[in-house]
């Protein structure tokens, strides 16, 4: 399956996850689901969030909750560091980054993320690096975990693995339940950087994790 193909699917799967989508392109998305792992993996990511809806109260708006004044000049920002990422030196060496194709989904996820969690009050907060250790060899992991009112931005690091191998990133709180940041596949030699976000709200994490391929690992945070 084409990736072009694969982005036509992928703009339904917002709301096939939140039982919106009408039934006529319900048939040809669930055709499609049964013979792209894709496409699975990244409705998988939408799913956690879908389930949180329910809990958000409208009541608790005097009016419908907006994303923040700042997001606009942040998501610029992040595009403008993908940008210069190839003309960084890091730790003395070039490194190879992530490659991360934004979609519509995770701008739909991340949509989700602000009407659920619209006012924690995560703004101003101070960002965590957190590093992974007792890795295969080889193999490297960091987490940049960046606190927001909707939730927690997670910029992501890997190296040493397969190229194509698919990369799951979540939060996870003291009492164990995992909240899903989305999905990305390792693409070997692409100087990007890859940005996710939870709705986790970061005060509230004890643990970031990152599923690759059949491996999981966690760092506290």
């Amino acid at each position: 399956m084409t990736a072009e193909r694969c982005r036509e699917w992928r703009e339904l799967l917002g709301a096939y996850a939140l039982d919106r989508l009408p039934v006529g392109e319900r048939a040809g998305l669930e055709a499609h689901l049964e013979g792209c792992a894709e496409c699975r993996a990244e409705l998988d990511s939408l799913a956690g969030v879908a389930r949180l809806m329910p809990l958000a109260d409208p009541g608790r708006f005097e009016t419908a909750p907006s994303p923040p004044a700042a997001l606009g000049d942040r998501v610029l920002a992040a595009v403008e560091s993908e940008r210069r990422a190839s003309e960084r030196e890091s730790r003395g060496r070039r490194r190879w980054r992530l490659g991360l194709a934004l979609s519509g989904v995770a701008a739909a996820t991340a949509a989700l993320a602000i009407f659920v969690l619209a006012g924690s009050g995560g703004e101003g907060a101070p960002e965590r690096e957190v590093a992974f250790h007792s890795l295969p060899p080889r193999m490297e992991i960091e987490t940049t975990l960046v606190p927001h009112s909707f939730g927690t931005e997670i910029h992501v690091y890997v190296s040493g693995v397969r190229s194509g191998t698919l990369c799951r990133v979540f939060l996870r709180d003291d009492a164990g339940r995992r909240s899903s940041a989305g999905s990305f596949r390792y693409r070997w030699g692409e100087d990007s950087e890859a940005v996710l976000t939870s709705a986790l709200d970061l005060s509230n994490a004890a643990a970031v994790g990152i599923q690759v391929g059949r491996q999981t690992f966690e760092a506290g945070v």
